[in-house]
């Protein structure tokens, strides 16, 4: 028998003005809260609900959060002080409070694209919660991504569910990346922790962006495509498509590289020459280099030279 882990519980908190501007002015249309609670349901359970600004502003906005169970919290505007100040100030407060007082509150999802609210997300990280940021991407702050767990931008949350022509498993090289540099610390991983680490490296990272509903949905795709395998149903064993294909990608590089030294700059292309099917990203490598290290230190290769005069000769 085994015990599954609770759902998280989440505490939604949404810097209102920031996202109905944000919206209105770089996408064209009022901020909908439905397409971020649909996002949400798939993350857990929404325990709280809480939006923040002065309402006199936004009539038709107040109704469509109520219609979503939303509690509004008023900051009505002040003679001689800032509105957009106090509701933060007010949101960070509230927000701190319920960590300390609700510990099976698990993770707070921050709405907003304001780096003001930064040391918000920091104190909740602090107290052991995961922070998932929400935010329009062209009014959102590059400071903020980086210190949440997860980011969502609202933007790709409101797009169409269909791809786009050039989306697809060859723009997730982070995901092989991540999976690659897991399976050479500690062998094999399930998607779902293969997804936290990704959400590590990039907390904007989005399989929604690259035209998939779901991770699992992308694994599938990549798996149809040869780069990854999958073991399991529910939350799946994934694995880099075997040995197989590195020991291709080393069998090239000694190919290319039995009839003398190559030049590092010149490297890529004799391989492509060799076999146009090399592709450094279905090895699980970022970039070309991070493909020679590997190899350099598994002892197959030796770099020697300084800067644009490397030369790369097999070695031994």
């Amino acid at each position: 028998m085994t015990i599954e882990e609770p759902e998280p519980r989440i505490a939604v908190f949404l810097d209102y003005e920031n996202l109905a501007i944000g919206s209105r002015d770089h996408l064209g249309k009022p901020f909908d809260y439905a397409a971020l609670a649909d996002a949400l349901a798939e993350r857990g359970r929404v325990i709280t609900r809480k939006a923040y600004a002065d309402w006199s502003y936004f009539d038709e906005d107040r109704r469509m959060l109520t219609r979503h169970h939303v509690e509004l919290v008023d900051i009505p505007q002040k003679m001689g002080g800032s509105r957009k100040n106090a509701a933060d100030i007010k949101m960070a407060v509230d927000a701190v409070e319920l960590a300390m007082d609700r510990h099976y509150i698990s993770a707070f999802v921050v709405c907003t694209g304001d780096s003001d609210l930064s040391p918000l997300v920091h104190k909740l990280r602090e107290l052991d919660r995961t922070v998932i940021g929400v935010g329009v991407r062209d009014s959102t702050s590059k400071l903020l991504p980086p210190a949440c767990d997860e980011f969502l931008f609202y933007d790709s949350l409101v797009a169409s569910d269909e791809p786009d022509d050039e989306s697809g498993s060859s723009d997730a090289s982070i995901v092989l990346s991540t999976l690659a540099g897991i399976e050479a610390s500690s062998g094999s991983v399930r998607a779902s922790a293969l997804k936290r680490a990704v959400l590590r490296k990039d907390p904007t990272f989005s399989e929604s962006d690259l035209g998939f509903r779901g991770f699992r949905a992308l694994l599938t795709s990549m798996g149809e495509e040869g780069l990854v395998t999958l073991e399991g149903t529910t939350d799946p064993v994934v694995s880099l498509a075997g040995a197989s294909a590195q020991a291709a990608g080393d069998t090239l590089v000694k190919r290319v590289l039995a009839d003398g030294p190559v030049p590092l700059s010149g490297l890529k292309t004799a391989m492509r020459k060799a076999d146009e099917r090399f592709s450094e990203r279905q090895l699980g490598y970022r970039n070309f280099g991070s493909f020679v290290r590997s190899v350099e230190a598994r002892g197959i290769v030796r770099v020697e030279g300084e800067d644009d005069a490397r030369m790369v000769h097999l070695a031994g």
